[in-house]
């Protein structure tokens, strides 16, 4: 049989191209996510400041809640107490440890700043120069005695140039004195390097470092360029996510693609099949042909598929890099792992279809070769209906979960895998919808295509099985592109309108460096400010209550000022007041309060993200949109417990009639670095994250669109030509070849309407219970434009990959040897 199989192929090449092109593009990308997934569980960034150390002491990026298993991420540099540096160096087989003060100084090639001694831990060398005292600063590039100016806490500083380190590129070095008056937050060390005596072993002394204190993480070898680039590690989970869903969603449509693709050829080769039962052949030896023949199809496929699979993951993972979903300092991995992953899930997925497809083909009867195998009458199995019925119910759970449990952004995570649930439901019971669709479409379309639309009607009523398979990719293009599209709109669109439903700043004043504390004071002496307050972002954990309504990824944390009712904080308050907003108080949600019963006058336990635990007294509480709640804190409390710890932005609110624009933009023009925004500004901030996420979500949606239309297009030019005796037929009996092609053009628009039709109700049954617990609003939010695109091009591949090769067969004469099987 494995013989009759390679003659088959040699015979038959095109019959076999759609399911080698589906093994090759399904390998590349099921291989790409399996790098994404390596690179992000390896992390490995090569250590650069810190390569010298033998260990890096820092704190635990990570905080377990009471009663809470999973750990919320602290998105702040935790940092190493000072008074823990003497217990490091008293450590068994520690030889030194040099502790580093980080700061952000901004300058001419210069991003960050350091202490010197930490400069031993590179290690960096003076080419020129000594090195730095009170008031001096070591950088890499220009001359000893030269003056720089560098922007620290939002303020200009003169410093003298004592020495030029070549390697030390984008880093300052000033005296441990200056150093530690530059910090803000003087007590913690960003990180320890410890250096080991030769001969020590490393891991026991890991292992001593890690029981001077519970909070501290130790790493060796490459996990220490973790150490200077905490930011790689927070990007870890979220790479490693995205790789999984993706490649999980990759790799059921490769298996749906294939199935349908094998399956199709199958059903082409039905009298052939019947020929050879009527020969003698047994069930099981069609079986083994059958499953021979999509090993040999898959086996070269799956090797030609890993080349654009290497090229494909660092695509994906640079362009997630640019677009700061991952860390652009990771190394990108993409070891053996990954090419097993995807040679494994593409051959599995040829071995499953050719399964299925043998299923039906080893079981027909020899009488059946007298039959038009095209004509297929059956198309109702008791396994197809189970796992149809199977998976709407999954769909349909999904949507009640949605509806009645989840709220805000978190209906995302049950919205999502509800669309592969409806879509593999509704292409597994294809034939079924594509008759009921088909029954609704029909009239008018007749009605406005006359002879050529009773044609085709007639010619698809009695193709329902060839006409479903058509119509499936169709509606899992539309389906898909269309519900996680519009998914991100809609959640974009509904975090824009929770910020700024009460967000009353007119005006905001920027600076990446960090503003002068002094500045504050001097905006609110601005002609026609009303009210001016500091805004800082960060992320903590709510501890005490246990019940509160966040998950655990943390509470979005914002800090602002002290302030009365004309205050520019983006709340609208239900009891108390922001006068008292100062020290160690918060305010909170009103869903919160009420839950917990933790309102105004109670206390709550919060752990900030730097680690640092806090007891807060309520003061406030204030309306918030479910799944959008944050918690209101002091904004010096907040930016002392930041990575830099510096304040960048200020908050401005115009009195009635006043323009505060002249007055913010000279006091911008006398601060370097200083920048007057809109209200704009703000809204972009807010929601930045969710365009980052919707940046993924288009780009990888896409690929899956591009891998669908493959199937589009495989589908509809093999089963066109496969019909080039019907051609020959009608124009033998007087149809002309414009005729047969106006026929085939209703057929592509009956196929085009049927799949946008499914794929829209897919869509919808996702979209309608997400956008009504996101929005408050049963219609997705955006551009009709979107639907049109994806509409239009679902046209396009069905008209171009039905018509293409029918004009290219058309062209033959029909009584030619090319028409007959």
């Amino acid at each position: 049989m494995m013989r009759l199989a390679v003659r088959t192929l040699r015979h038959r090449k095109s019959g076999f191209i759609a399911t080698f092109i589906a093994v090759v593009f399904g390998t590349a990308i099921v291989m790409a996510c399996g790098g994404l997934m390596e690179t992000g569980i390896r992390s490995n960034v090569e250590p650069q400041r810190l390569a010298g150390a033998s260990l890096v002491v820092t704190g635990k990026q990570s905080h377990f809640r009471p009663g809470v298993e999973d750990a919320t991420p602290l998105t702040e540099r935790v940092g190493v107490p000072v008074d823990l540096l003497a217990k490091i160096r008293s450590a068994q087989g520690v030889s030194s440890a040099v502790g580093d003060y980080t700061f952000t100084a901004i300058g001419t090639s210069v991003a960050e700043g350091h202490n010197w001694s930490s400069a031993s831990l590179a290690p960096y060398h003076l080419s020129a120069g000594r090195a730095p005292r009170s008031g001096e600063v070591v950088v890499s590039t220009g001359k000893p005695g030269e003056q720089l100016t560098l922007l620290i806490n939002g303020e200009p500083k003169t410093f003298t140039v004592s020495g030029i380190a070549p390697q030390a590129s984008s880093h300052a070095f000033f005296s441990d004195h200056d150093a530690a008056q530059l910090v803000r937050n003087p007590v913690r060390f960003a990180d320890v390097g410890v250096l080991v005596a030769p001969g020590t072993d490393i891991s026991a002394v890991k292992d001593r470092l890690e029981e001077v204190d519970g909070n501290l993480a130790v790493r060796a070898g490459v996990d220490r360029g973790l150490a200077e680039h905490p930011d790689a590690e927070s990007h870890r989970t979220a790479l490693i996510a995205i790789a999984g869903s993706f490649g999980g969603i990759a790799v059921m449509t490769m298996m749906f693609v294939v199935a349908s693709t094998l399956a199709l050829a199958a059903q082409h080769r039905e009298r052939e099949f019947a020929l050879l039962r009527g020969i003698g052949t047994t069930p099981g030896q069609v079986r083994r042909m059958i499953l021979g023949e999509a090993l040999m199809v898959a086996l070269p496929a799956v090797v030609l598929g890993c080349l654009p699979g290497i090229f494909l993951g660092r695509f994906l993972f640079d362009q997630l890099s640019a677009h700061g979903v991952a860390s652009p300092v990771i190394e990108f991995s993409q070891g053996w792992i990954p090419f097993a992953a995807g040679a494994g899930a593409a051959v599995l997925a040829a071995i499953g279809a050719g399964l299925i497809a043998a299923r039906k083909s080893a079981k027909i009867k020899p009488v059946e070769a007298l039959v038009e195998a095209s004509l297929q009458r059956k198309w109702f199995s008791w396994i197809r209906l189970l796992f149809g019925l199977l998976f709407l119910g999954g769909g349909m759970a999904l949507l009640i979960v949605t509806a009645t449990v989840m709220s805000g952004p978190l209906a995302a995570s049950t919205a999502g895998p509800s669309i592969l649930c409806w879509a593999i439901g509704v292409a597994v019971l294809g034939p079924f919808w594509t008759k009921a669709v088909l029954g609704f479409w029909r009239w008018p379309v007749q009605a406005l295509t006359r002879v050529n639309g009773r044609l085709a009607i007639r010619n698809l009523s009695a193709r329902s099985v060839a006409l479903s398979a058509a119509a499936m990719p169709v509606m899992l293009a539309v389906g898909i592109s269309t519900a996680n599209l519009y998914m991100q709109t809609t959640q974009v669109h509904a975090s824009s309108e929770a910020f700024t439903r009460d967000l009353r700043a007119d005006a905001v004043l920027v600076s990446d460096a960090g503003l002068s504390p002094t500045l504050l004071s001097q905006v609110r002496s601005a002609p026609g400010v009303a009210s001016a307050s500091a805004f800082v972002r960060s992320m903590g954990a709510v501890d005490e209550p246990r019940n509160a309504p966040f998950d655990e990824d943390g509470a979005p944390v914002i800090g602002v000022d002290a302030q009365g009712a004309n205050g520019t904080a983006p709340v609208r308050l239900t009891s108390g007041s922001l006068v008292g907003l100062t020290g160690a108080t918060a305010a909170v949600p009103e869903y919160m309060a009420s839950k917990t019963g933790h309102g105004v006058g109670s206390e709550i336990t919060m752990t900030l993200g730097d680690g640092t635990t806090v007891k807060l007294r309520v003061v406030a509480t204030f309306a918030a949109e479910r799944g959008y709640e944050t918690i209101i804190l002091p904004a010096s409390l907040v930016a002392a417990h930041t990575t830099d710890g510096l304040t960048k932005q200020i908050l401005v609110r115009a009195a009635p009639g006043a323009d505060v624009r002249p007055g913010l933009a000279k006091l911008a023009a006398a601060h370097p670095g200083v920048q007057v925004a809109d209200r704009s500004t703000l809204v972009a901030s807010n929601v930045e994250d969710l365009q980052t996420q919707a940046w993924i979500n288009y780009m990888l949606v896409g690929m899956l669109i591009a891998y669908t239309a493959v199937s589009v297009v495989n589908t509809l030019v093999s089963t066109t030509l496969r019909r080039r005796r019907e051609f020959a037929l009608q124009r033998l009996t007087g149809s002309t070849r414009f005729q047969v092609l106006r026929m085939l053009t209703t057929e592509s628009t009956l196929v085009t309407l049927i799949g946008v039709t499914l794929g829209t109700a897919v869509a919808l049954a996702c979209l309608l219970p997400f956008s009504a617990k996101v929005s408050n609003d049963a219609l997705p939010t955006g551009p009709i434009w979107i639907y049109l695109v994806v509409v239009g091009a679902a046209a396009l591949l069905t008209f171009g990959s039905t018509l293409i090769p029918a004009t290219t067969a058309l062209r033959h004469s029909p009584t030619q040897p090319t028409y007959s099987d």
